[in-house]
């Protein structure tokens, strides 16, 4: 998993609420191995006419098309428990969405994949989106190791994020990858366990 540790990036500013899983990567898609198409997969739904071509949505035009970061209103990410919604802002470009609230499992997918959800105030959130709107292409900056997120003006906005997750992120371990850091620990419990109780025979 590709390490976060800083970022600072076009941000694009969303502000419905309550965007879901399927908004993301509509259901049909959920199927399609993990890839480039993904980029073309996000908010398909907004993003492309039923002939395929492309309509209005802000992401489909300069200078969105190259956002980093997404600021979003309340319960980004809700709905159902699709890890494919990551893969689709991963491979379009996004590193980090920032949002009052999101959805349990959506946050922990985002982690599992090197994508930091962060959460700020709601009046923060909604400041940062306004200052977005008014300078289209607008970059903004997060420091992980500092938790903070500096917006268009230059102001600091501190966040809290669990310390396990955190560390995560900053050294790229994926659930995988983090229990191997405990591989010798493993196989020196197997050991020991098996020579205690020889009656389990063969292991599988």
């Amino acid at each position: 998993m590709q390490p976060f540790t800083t970022i600072t990036a076009i941000a694009v500013p969303m502000h419905e609420a309550n965007i879901d899983t399927n908004q993301l990567c509509p259901t049909r898609f959920n199927k399609v191995p993990r890839g480039p198409r993904y980029r073309e997969i996000l908010f398909y739904d907004s993003r492309f006419k039923p002939d395929g071509t492309p309509t209005e949505f802000m992401l489909n035009a300069a200078p969105y098309d190259q956002s980093g970061i997404i600021v979003a209103d309340r319960n980004f990410g809700c709905g159902s428990s699709r890890e494919t919604a990551v893969y689709a802002l991963y491979e379009f470009g996004i590193r980090c969405v920032i949002a009052p609230s999101f959805g349990d499992i959506f946050a922990a997918n985002c982690a599992k994949n090197g994508l930091l959800a962060l959460t700020l105030p709601e009046e923060e959130c909604a400041a940062i989106r306004r200052q977005l709107q008014d300078r289209p292409g607008a970059t903004i900056s997060v420091d992980l190791a500092a938790q903070t997120v500096t917006d268009v003006e230059g102001k600091a906005h501190h966040f809290e994020i669990h310390e396990v997750r955190k560390r995560c992120l900053l050294e790229g371990l994926d659930d995988i990858a983090r229990t191997q850091q405990y591989a010798e620990r493993i196989a020196g419990f197997e050991k020991n366990y098996y020579k205690d109780r020889p009656w389990l025979g063969a292991r599988i």
